[in-house]
This record gives structure tokens, sequence and C-alpha cells, in this order.
């Protein structure tokens, strides 16, 4: 059975969870979801979920636990949100371990504080989704040489959501609305792989 994995160390996991669980049931396909905490654990995963939270600390965990390696020695999907997003880049603003899976570079908060989160409708996928932005990342480049980037969504001109490859990056958090669009996608992505 194909298995997604939800990376449990810190952020929204049960909310990942439960949106997870929710598409799958809407798209009628035989997978299971659990969280993960250890790299024997996402071993076992086909696709792996990483979710906001304080990426310094999730990558410090990742790195010590070795499942960095693990999710690139068997070329794992990944779907990353903001702080996720941050961990999957090869660079960003801050010295921290990151999973230097994706061809991009992320800058921290780039839309401010806590106080400064907010919700705003995006499009996505030629339909309209709610948007989350809680003290979320930015997308500051990508290699636009790689012909396997896609960009999936942008916002005031910037973009916040963008895939490489099976891998996946979003600075907003779908898993805190009720829309398993995003979620469907990347169970799709984990399928056709």
């Amino acid at each position: 059975m194909v298995k997604i994995g939800i990376l449990n160390l810190q952020g929204a996991v049960s909310e990942h969870y439960d949106i997870t669980k929710k598409a799958i049931e809407n798209m009628g396909v035989d997978v299971d979801v659990e969280p993960v905490r250890y790299a024997d654990e996402v071993a076992d995963c086909d696709g792996i979920i990483i979710s906001g939270g304080e990426s310094t600390v999730i990558g410090k965990i990742i790195d010590r636990r070795g499942i960095d390696q693990v999710i690139k020695e068997n070329n794992i999907p990944v779907f990353g949100t903001c702080a996720g997003m941050i961990l999957l880049g090869k660079k960003t603003d801050f010295d921290q371990p990151l999973l230097n899976i994706m061809d991009i570079t992320v800058g921290r908060n780039s839309y401010g504080r806590q106080k400064d989160s907010f919700e705003s409708t995006i499009s996505i996928f030629n339909e309209d989704f709610p948007g989350v932005f809680i003290r979320a990342p930015l997308l500051k480049d990508y290699d636009k040489t790689k012909e396997d980037i896609t960009i999936l969504s942008e916002f005031d001109s910037e973009i916040i959501a963008i895939q490489q490859g099976h891998n996946i990056a979003m600075s907003f958090h779908p898993e805190l609305t009720e829309n398993t669009k995003i979620h469907e996608y990347f169970i799709n992505e984990v399928l056709n792989r």
C-alpha cells in the first residue's frame, strides 16, 4: 500500500494528517497516512509532508536523525508548507540545515512577523483557494535553467508555490483550510511516481 508520512517534529502536523485523510477519502484511493518521526519510518513512506513550524529546529532534527539522507537516497517526494518550503531549498537567509532537494532560495518570514499573518484568496490550478499566510517565507530565486521546475501559484507578483519534479514547496498553509485540492495534487504526484 502507498503510504504518505506526515513528519511529526513540530508545527501543524495534526492538521496535515486530517486534511490528507480527507483528501484520500475524496479521491477514493488506497493510500495510508501516518505521522513519522524517525529515519526508518520515513524510509517506509512513498511521500512525505513537512508542515510549518520553526524551520531551524525541524532542520536540526531532520539532520540529526538522518531523515534527510533517507529522503535523498530513496528519492521520496516531499511536500513542504511554510517551514517545509524553507527546508526543501538549497539556500535561505539564515544559517541552518536544509534538505537541499529543490533548486530554490527561500527568504524566511518574508511576509512579516506573527502579527502580520493574513488570509487572502489565491489562484492555484486555475481555481480560487484560501491562502493562509503565517510568518510566511517567500521564494527569492530559483534555477531558471531547470526544466523540471513549474510555478504553481503567485500572489502580488511573488511566487508562493513551486514544484520541482515530484517535490512541492508552498509559502502558505493549505492544511489550515477545508479545501483538499492541494493535498490531492500531492497524493497524485506520489501515485504517479
